[in-house]
């Protein structure tokens, strides 16, 4: 019973580390609050600029496009750590699968890049 319990407790330390991380971050934010609201303090500033009175208002196309383009890129980085650190243990295939996967990536971002859709104007 002594080694069962001794298997659980890294992850009852990490429990116990989250939920005390959880509680810490809560009081700061008690702490932290603004207690003496001004106009500029409180106001709502989100993606670089104000916010609308209108919540139908149209937003630029390019806006969702270049965030569109980050989730790619980013995705592509998520795939790439794994593929990295297992290199060793890759074949042929698991190279040129990757290489297929980064050449689809490239000529996406290429035809992007030669319709303007990076162009901010």
């Amino acid at each position: 019973m002594d080694a069962l319990l001794r298997e659980y407790l890294p992850i009852i330390i990490f429990l116990g580390l989250g939920i005390a991380l959880g509680l810490i971050l809560i009081l700061a934010a008690f702490v932290v609050a603004v207690r003496h609201p001004d106009a500029e303090k409180i106001s709502a500033f989100e993606c670089g600029f104000n916010a609308f009175d209108d919540a139908r208002m149209k937003f630029d196309v390019r806006f969702y496009l270049v965030s569109i383009l980050f989730i790619i890129f980013d995705l592509e980085v998520a795939f790439l750590f794994p593929w990295a650190a297992s290199f060793q243990n890759q074949g042929l295939l698991g190279f040129w699968s990757m290489m297929v996967f980064l050449g689809v990536l490239t000529i996406g971002f290429a035809y992007e890049w030669k319709k303007g859709a990076l162009e901010w104007s």
